[in-house]
């Protein structure tokens, strides 16, 4: 009985010292998840920003374009290959004032109709504004497209197209939807005539809609020819001439040299090509969460960026012409994952993303 106060008062501080233990471990945990919320990379504020900092971000790529012009960055004009593209582009001195506004308000259009795009369609499940982000930031990177006022103009066409194919979700007798879109395909061609090769596509973008059918594969047939044969009868009626073979010129060069490649644009390639494969696989790792029409779209979406880097790899001598069509379907597939998974590893990678563009601007000042 002696002994019992003793080991009473023992025990009574030996439960002290492991409260304090708790207590330190408890404190220790904590700073370490403050610390960790601490270096969050958060990018939320691009994907839903407040309406001036939207305006700023735009205003910011816009300042972007300019300073290629500004800074006598002038690019070298494309080589046209049709009759149409050649009067587009010679109504307007190449690297003038005016050739970039143009280019600037067909690509502040074209943003606009990306945005709708993925506004109807649900490409992406929640609000976002880093399609057109990423859309404007590439465009205005890539000084080789500011004066290709025809791919602009081809854009316009092609992305209303995309408003009539995206609504035919299993639907075998949307006829008029297959109809208008390729017509709108078909009349972008009469620009750039390597456009053409973008129907085939979409005829397996029917398939994987659900939405193929005899209907709908004629209708598609109809709108492909109608805008070809109203141009030749115009141009038969009008200058007594039916040349196919030099209106509708399809000249392929695959032959590629490395060495000829600078520095700067194998690094800007690399990682354009590297951030596509990491999208691509963030948007296959969430796609059990979007709906199933919406997993069709962007499957679509997928097959087509791949086919348009086959096709500018193909026809290298309209690879400018390509740009602006692959810098569409590549914003929609880069913001699906960056704006649904939000964590560190997104984060750091969309500062890669805009770290990437603005050196590659730099780059031409130091690299002449």
């Amino acid at each position: 009985m002696i002994y019992l106060p003793v080991l009473v008062l023992f025990l009574y501080l030996n439960s002290i010292k492991q409260n304090q233990h708790f207590a330190n471990a408890r404190h220790f945990l904590k700073q370490k998840q403050q610390m960790k919320a601490h270096i969050k990379v958060s990018i939320k504020h691009f994907i839903v920003p407040s309406i001036p900092l939207a305006i700023l971000l735009v205003i910011s790529c816009v300042g972007l374009w300019f300073s290629a012009y500004l800074g006598s960055r002038f690019a070298s004009p494309v080589i046209q290959n049709t009759n149409i593209l050649n009067d587009i582009e010679t109504l307007i001195t190449p690297n003038s004032l005016l050739a970039n506004l143009i280019g600037i308000s067909f690509t502040l259009l074209n943003a606009f109709l990306l945005a709708q795009i993925n506004n109807r369609f649900t490409i992406i499940r929640t609000r976002t504004f880093l399609p057109v982000f990423a859309f404007l930031l590439l465009m205005s990177s890539w000084n080789e497209t500011h004066i290709a006022n025809g791919s602009h103009l081809a854009l316009t066409l092609l992305m209303l197209a995309f408003f009539y194919i995206l609504s035919m979700s299993r639907d075998k007798k949307s006829s008029e939807q297959a109809f208008m879109g390729s017509l709108l395909i078909s009349t972008s061609s009469l620009i750039i005539n390597s456009y053409i090769f973008i129907i085939p596509v979409c005829w397996i973008g029917f398939m994987i809609f659900q939405s193929f059918s005899l209907r709908t594969f004629l209708g598609s047939i109809l709108g492909t020819l109608a805008p070809w044969v109203l141009f030749l009868s115009a141009k038969y009626l009008l200058k007594n001439e039916l040349d196919f073979y030099h209106i509708f010129i399809i000249k392929p060069n695959i032959e590629f040299n490395i060495s000829s490649v600078s520095l700067p644009v194998l690094i800007y390639s690399a990682s354009f090509i590297l951030l596509t494969i990491i999208s691509i696989i963030g948007l296959f790792s969430l796609s059990n969460g979007d709906a199933i029409h919406t997993r069709n779209k962007l499957n679509f979406l997928v097959l087509l960026l791949i086919s348009l880097l086959i096709l500018a790899f193909i026809f290298r001598d309209q690879f400018i012409m390509f740009l602006p069509l692959i810098a569409v379907v590549f914003s929609l597939l880069f913001a699906h994952p960056f704006t649904l998974k939000q964590n560190n590893f997104y984060g750091i990678l969309f500062i890669f993303f805009c770290v990437i563009n603005v050196a590659y601007v730099i780059s031409k000042y130091i690299l002449i």
